[in-house]
Parts: C-alpha cells; sequence; structure tokens
C-alpha cells in the first residue's frame, strides 16, 4: 500500500470523524495531534487542511458538481474536498496535491475510487476557483447555506457589508490569547495587544501550549468577544452586595476562567454550572489557575437549578445557539445546522434567561450571552422575556465597554453585537438585564449547595 504522509492522514480522519461522528472538529483536531503526536509543519498543515476544508465545503462541491453528475460516497467525498482544498486554495504544488490523495484514497478505502479521484482533481487542477465558481449562487461562491445568509443579512443592519461579513467567516483566525488578570499580563504573552479586551493578545503564530502562562493556565485561548462578554457582566453596576456570580452555561469554561480572576480581584467568588457531567470536568481543569476565585463548579439543570431564587449578585447566561457568529473558528457549524434547530433553541435560550432572572437578587445584574447574531436568537429572546416580567430591565451596554467602536445591535436599541469584518471578533451579541430593586426577593443565607460545590471542584 502507498505511504500516507502523516498530516494528510490526520486531517482526513478528522474529516471523517466530523461527518459520521458530528465530532467537533476542534476537539478531535486536537486529540488526533495529540495521539499521533504530529508537531511543528505537520501539525498547521494538518490545522489547514481540516479547518480550509470544511470552511469551503460548499465551494468545493459546488465545483465537484460540475466534474461528477452523480452522488459520491461520503469517504470519496471528503477526501476529494482534501483534494481540492489543496489544489484551489493552498500552494500545494499540483503533483503533490493530487498524488497524495490517491494515495489516501487507496489506503483508507481502496484501489477502486482511486482513478476517479484521479481524474477529477487533474480537471480541477486546470482552472482557478474563481472561474469553477462563474455563475454560481451566493451561497456556492460564499460557501454559507442560504439559510445562513438570509439569517445573517437579516441581523446585520448595514447590507452593504455582507461580502465583508461573509469573507470574515471564511478568513483562517488568529489565535487569541486572553491574559487572566492577576495571573499573568499581556506582555509576558507576546504578540498584539487588540483593543477591544485589555487582556487580549492575538498571536503571530506558533504554539500557544509553549507558552509558560497558558501551559500554567494563568492564561488561555480564548477569542477577544467572549472576554467581551466577561468584561460586561464584571462591569455593570450593582447595588448593595456584590459576593456570588454565577456563570449558568459555563462549558467549557474559558469565561468562568476570566471571571474567576476578575472576581477575585475584588473578594467575589464565581460558581460554574454546566449540566453535561464531561463538560463540567472541562471546567474544573479550565478554572484551576483562578481558584481563589471560583466557589465551584457543578452539573445541573440551569432551567431547574438546586440553587434558591435571587442567591447571585451577577449571572452570565452564554447560551447554547446556533454558533453562527464563530464561523471562522467552527466551520462545521454552518453544514449541521437547519432552520428547525433555531426554533429549538430559542425555547431553551429563554428558559435559560428566565431562570437567570430569578437567580439574581434584586439590584443585581444579568448578561445574556450568544456566539450567534441570529435575531431570533439575540433580540427575540431577550425581548419575548422582558415581555413576560415586570421586575427587569434593559440597561445599556455601550457605556461600559468604551474599547468596543460601533458595538450597538441594530435589533435592541442598548445591547452589544460585534462582528467578525467589524471587530475582529466572533459575532457576540450581549444584552444587560438589572433585577428591580423593588421586586421582592428574599436574600435568604448561604444556600445549601455552597459548601458542596467547592468540594466538586
Amino acid at each position: 500500500m502507498p505511504r500516507v504522509d502523516a498530516a494528510r492522514g490526520a486531517a482526513y480522519d478528522v474529516l471523517r470523524a466530523v461527518a459520521d461522528q458530528d465530532a467537533y472538529a476542534n476537539l478531535e483536531l486536537s486529540r488526533v495531534l495529540r495521539e499521533r503526536r504530529i508537531t511543528g509543519r505537520d501539525a498547521a498543515l494538518t490545522t489547514e487542511l481540516v479547518s480550509g476544508t470544511l470552511r469551503l465545503q460548499g465551494s468545493y462541491d459546488a465545483v465537484l458538481a460540475q466534474l461528477v453528475p452523480r452522488p459520491l460516497d461520503p469517504d470519496v467525498r471528503d477526501a476529494l474536498r482534501l483534494g481540492v482544498h489543496q489544489l484551489l486554495s493552498t500552494r500545494v504544488a499540483t503533483h503533490a496535491a493530487v498524488g497524495t490523495t490517491v494515495d489516501l484514497v487507496k489506503d483508507r478505502i481502496g484501489h477502486k475510487p482511486s482513478g476517479l479521484v484521479n481524474a477529477v482533481l487533474r480537471k480541477v487542477s486546470a482552472r482557478p476557483l474563481d472561474d469553477w465558481l462563474s455563475g454560481a449562487s451566493l451561497a456556492d461562491r460564499t460557501s454559507h447555506p442560504a439559510w445562513v445568509l438570509d439569517a445573517l443579512a437579516e441581523a446585520l443592519d448595514r447590507p452593504s457589508e455582507l461580502d465583508a461579513l461573509l469573507a470574515a467567516d471564511n478568513a483562517r483566525p488568529a489565535v487569541t490569547l486572553v491574559a487572566r488578570p492577576g495571573l499573568a499580563t499581556r506582555e509576558e504573552l507576546g504578540g498584539r495587544h487588540l483593543p477591544v479586551s485589555p487582556y487580549a493578545v492575538e498571536l503571530d503564530g506558533g504554539d500557544p501550549g509553549a507558552i509558560p502562562a497558558v501551559r500554567d493556565g494563568r492564561a488561555g485561548v480564548q477569542d477577544a468577544g467572549s472576554q467581551v462578554v466577561a468584561l460586561l457582566l464584571a462591569r455593570a453596576e450593582v447595588a448593595g452586595r456584590d459576593e456570588r456570580w454565577l456563570d449558568l452555561c459555563s462549558g467549557p469554561g474559558g469565561k468562568a476562567a476570566l471571571l474567576g480572576a476578575l472576581a477575585a480581584t475584588r473578594g467575589a467568588t464565581v460558581l460554574a454550572n454546566e449540566v453535561q457531567p464531561h463538560r463540567a470536568r472541562l471546567v474544573s481543569q479550565g478554572v484551576r489557575a483562578a481558584s481563589a476565585g471560583i466557589l465551584g463548579v457543578i452539573a445541573a439543570d440551569g432551567t431547574a437549578p438546586p440553587w434558591p431564587a435571587a442567591s447571585f449578585d451577577r449571572v452570565l447566561v452564554d447560551a447554547p445557539c446556533s454558533g453562527l457568529g464563530a464561523l471562522r473558528r467552527r466551520p462545521e457549524s454552518r453544514w449541521r445546522r437547519s432552520p428547525g434547530d433555531v426554533a429549538g433553541l430559542v425555547d431553551l435560550q429563554q428558559a435559560l434567561l428566565a431562570a437567570a432572572l430569578d437567580a439574581v437578587r434584586p439590584g443585581g445584574v444579568v448578561v445574556y450571552a450568544t456566539c450567534s447574531p441570529v435575531v431570533a436568537e439575540t433580540a427575540g429572546v431577550v425581548a419575548a422575556v422582558l415581555g413576560q416580567r415586570d421586575d427587569v430591565r434593559l440597561e445599556p451596554a455601550a457605556g461600559l465597554l468604551p474599547e468596543v467602536v460601533d458595538g450597538g445591535s441594530a435589533h435592541l436599541p442598548g445591547a452589544l453585537q460585534l462582528w467578525p469584518h467589524r471587530h475582529g471578533t466572533d459575532a457576540m451579541f450581549a444584552a444587560v438585564l438589572r433585577r428591580r430593586c423593588g421586586a421582592a426577593a428574599p436574600l435568604g443565607s448561604a444556600p445549601s449547595w455552597e459548601s458542596r460545590s467547592r468540594r466538586a471542584s
């Protein structure tokens, strides 16, 4: 059998896991690289092949449809996509892209489809991507499903920026780090300081895990938009006590770690809650360096929580969402979601926000956030919940974030909407909600879960 190089073999196996097992590409990629001990240039090539192929999958399928009129077996289709990406979007030489893909097919699938793969890729190499897509739909040209295009166009308040947004979704994202306050500084991380967060650094390249502060957990990989959401919660004013914070949907733990570091500087603590036990274990690992500000980590259903009402001074609801604001970093999300998924998520989002408002005391604040700009998941959720309650008001976010320019939501005045093409972040949405001081709710004593949560972490 032909020898398959480590990078392409790993990339193909990750693509198959994403297709067959609904694996998350970034997690599966990290696992494969670690277990196969792929490092350096091979790791960089594997990462590019996986993320680039997934990101432009729609465009590549449009090319393949012009050359192969019949449906392709999924394993052959993934191999062809991998080859097309090398031919049309990288500097890999034609003979290398074709030859290595054919060898990969022989090794992973068998000899029978290798002739078809060889012939198709040689035809693909004859023209650049723009030529193949001339006359194609906007969905095919930009590699976004049509319904996603419609949802993003509705969310974006400036139609003239749609092309820039779609291009940003398809750009290779830089690695962004967070220097957790009181634990690390931006200077020790190197790279470029980003203006939207006082803790954000963008790396030019290299392995973040090789940086001592990242290795120790004093810093971490985190999009600057996620940092802004945590800052928004920490900067909002609360009346009276400011000791107990809650991260209601904390997995995988990045925001909880930043909030824990921020809380520790004020003598406060954060309870991190995650519904899935295995993700709660990830949170526990991720917040260890910030343990001075972490009350504990528990696994509980945020819509039916174990804590009494009005237990917290600040609550973050980083709600499960479609992920359409993070397509740069999670390119497979665009192919996994459907309009029906959004409808189901909205019900959960509303339930989580309602539970968060019950959990915060009068005078305290809740920040509702999603890594999606879709109107139904953002302004729609907040407006629906506000319409059901008279003990909550929306407060303006802009004054809390002087670092963020042009970040207002077009669909919920006062809320925050970041965009990859404007701010260089994921398209994070966030709204600040205050529980009115006149709302009657007993503060009570320390809840019974408090001592248990300390042990859980």
